[in-house]
């Protein structure tokens, strides 16, 4: 217990520092904090398009929330790893993404045994094409591209990996075709939304994609120590006094003993959240 107070009081002034330059930077717009629970177990999930997506949630709630984070966070070696000494600080739990890590999930437990929060991303890795996936589009469709690698990639990697796969999925289903692909590879959104309202495709198509498929990692735990999933979505864009980088957390979710169930109905509500956030930027 002494160590768990030691982290949480380290987590605690990184908290107080860094909360105002993360506002005061990104200017996100944040609802819902209420529906955070003041105590008990509750592993806190969402949407993961930005390194800095924890910070929204994190910066509502007194609580010290344990996140899941990739081990190349931890270690030197790796050119992620500048900052190990800030992930151990603030409590972060390391997790060997390339196995089933035990002993990630062993520490994970038993911080939710303990009646703290626990917070990882359901996606599983952050919803933008990585490098390998842009080289596979590249040498792909290098003819019709007329640019070097570079550019490909420079212009594609922050798109997000559902969406962009999705619509190569829409041309091999012929819903689009070869020129209509090309030209909308790096701004996909734009043309399933345009899809969409062309009636070629349905919203509930369109919304099934926003997200990668969910893990069972979320619901598994929270069952294991009857803890309360509170899910939060992050839309718009992480830029300096953002006008649309909108945050909302939704209401606890409990977990039933059907954990496939439990994972679609999780997915179902950051889905509707998704929207409320949309919705935000429009208002």
């Amino acid at each position: 217990m002494k160590e768990e107070k030691e982290k949480c009081g380290l987590y605690k002034f990184f908290r107080g520092t860094l909360r105002p330059i993360f506002k005061g930077y990104y200017n996100p717009k944040i609802v819902g904090g209420e529906n955070i629970p003041t105590e008990g177990p509750i592993i806190i999930v969402g949407n993961h398009i930005h390194i800095a997506d924890q910070c929204s949630p994190i910066s509502v709630t007194k609580r010290c929330v344990h996140y899941m984070a990739k081990k190349e966070y931890f270690d030197k070696q790796y050119k992620e790893g500048k900052f190990a000494w800030f992930f151990r600080g603030a409590g972060c739990i390391p997790v060997d993404r390339t196995i089933k890590d035990t002993e990630a999930v062993d520490s994970a437990l038993e911080v939710l045994h303990k009646g703290y929060a626990l917070g990882l991303f359901p996606e599983g890795t952050r919803n933008a094409v990585k490098e390998a996936r842009a080289k596979e589009l590249y040498d792909t469709y290098q003819k019709e591209l007329n640019m070097d690698f570079k550019a490909f990639y420079d212009g594609i990697k922050h798109e997000k990996t559902s969406q962009v796969d999705f619509l190569e999925d829409l041309l091999k289903r012929k819903v689009i075709n070869r020129q209509e692909f090309i030209d909308n590879i790096f701004v996909p959104d734009n043309i399933l939304r345009e899809l969409v309202i062309k009636q070629r495709l349905s919203e509930e198509e369109y919304y099934e994609h926003i997200f990668l498929p969910f893990k069972f990692g979320a619901v598994s735990m929270a069952h294991k120590t009857n803890a309360l999933i509170v899910p939060f979505v992050t839309t718009g864009d992480y830029k300096f006094r953002s006008h649309n980088l909108n945050v909302v957390i939704g209401k606890p979710i409990k977990v039933s003993d059907n954990l496939e169930e439990s994972n679609n109905l999780l997915r179902q509500e950051m889905i509707k959240l998704y929207k409320e956030s949309l919705q935000m930027t429009e208002k």
